[in-house]
């Protein structure tokens, strides 16, 4: 977007404040990976939801449902923390602190799957999440600790660096505007491809703030459409998803300023592309309303309460905002393969590669 419809955006990446609390980091080295290729099961995966969920005291919430089997085993550092049957719920207590936490759904037959906490925390984000632990329309699971999004880089701390460092972060895409990476340029873990992909490059739209809620929601609808049909955002997000596709050393990260629209759109295109139904696209589109909560609060707060009433749109985002993206790709391509293949350049066979690499079962 243009500065003054950023100027919201820009003033949460200020404002912004993690929601728990960093871990002491432990794990590293390659057997740390959730993907090594080593021992997959590539058998059909039963479970139809899995979920870990990390609380603030160090405890993980882990719920699952599995068809057509009766016992399902959890393991996390190779150890056994939870069984069950076909549906489940256990909270574990107690294991040592690593930069994620990793667990091993093992049910009783078919292929296992590896998640995590979706939430990446670090100290200078609030917004870090894994795109993956998503179950396709076909049974297939995106898999978890390939690709990253985030709100804006340039508050990481050392301690942030070091590990995405190690949770290998090999290339990181910008998805923001000049005067954005100029103001508050990105920090990135030593070793990692820093790639300019300007969603907005060469846009003359959003000169003015709105002065009505109802004008604040039409720029963020309008704003979605030109992310889908406007050149810079087709630019930017082909590079997104060649970078995925051709990047064999993963992990790849994308992010703007609040890592909510510009980043939002990227994540929701990458899991339509994957096969991912679209209420579970839209549900984790709206999750930056949790994750962002703390710190959008803190702008309103300090806003006058007109003024707050008008920037609470610009702050959000809502249903209306992605299904407005999804409208422009019909309005314009007729089908999400053809704005994949016309759009941005991602043929069958890239298509079909991204898949094979990123999709288990």
């Amino acid at each position: 977007m243009k500065k003054a419809l950023l100027a919201a955006t820009v003033v949460a990446s200020a404002l912004t404040v993690p929601l728990v609390a960093v871990p002491s980091a432990t794990a590293t080295g390659r057997d740390h990976l959730p993907w090594s290729g080593r021992g997959q099961d590539r058998s059909a995966i039963p479970f139809t939801e899995a979920t870990v969920t990390a609380g603030p005291d160090g405890s993980f919430t882990l719920k699952w449902k599995a068809q057509g089997t009766e016992r399902v085993e959890i393991k996390a550092n190779g150890k056994v923390v939870a069984k069950g049957g076909a549906q489940g719920t256990a909270e574990v207590r107690g294991l040592p602190a690593a930069d994620r936490q990793w667990f091993d759904f093992k049910p009783e037959r078919g292929g296992g799957l590896r998640l995590a906490d979706r939430l990446i925390t670090l100290e200078g984000t609030a917004n870090f999440r894994d795109a993956g632990g998503y179950r396709t329309a076909g049974g297939q699971w995106v898999k978890m600790g390939e690709v990253y999004r985030s709100d804006a880089l340039d508050k990481l701390t050392a301690n942030d660096l070091a590990k995405l460092q190690r949770l290998r972060v090999k290339t990181v895409f910008d998805l923001r505007m000049q005067d954005e990476r100029t103001k508050d340029a990105d920090k990135v873990p030593a070793g990692a491809t820093y790639v300019v992909a300007d969603v907005f490059a060469g846009s003359g739209s959003f000169q003015t703030l709105p002065k009505t809620p109802d004008e604040a929601v039409k720029a963020m609808i309008d704003a979605e459409k030109a992310m889908v049909g406007g050149e810079g955002g087709k630019k930017a997000y082909a590079q997104v998803f060649e970078g995925i596709e051709r990047d064999r050393s993963r992990a790849v990260l994308f992010h703007c300023t609040a890592g909510k629209d510009r980043t939002g759109w990227a994540n929701a295109a990458l899991l339509t592309a994957l096969g991912v139904p679209r209420a579970t696209v839209e549900a984790d589109y709206l999750a930056s309303n949790d994750y962002r909560k703390a710190a959008n609060d803190a702008i309103l707060s300090h806003l006058p309460p007109q003024q707050a009433v008008v920037y609470k749109p610009l702050l959000d985002v809502r249903p209306e905002y992605l299904n407005a993206g999804y409208d422009e790709v019909e309005a314009g391509y007729g089908s999400f393969d053809r704005y994949l293949e016309d759009g941005l350049g991602i043929d069958s066979r890239e298509l079909k590669q991204l898949k094979k690499d990123l999709l288990v079962g």
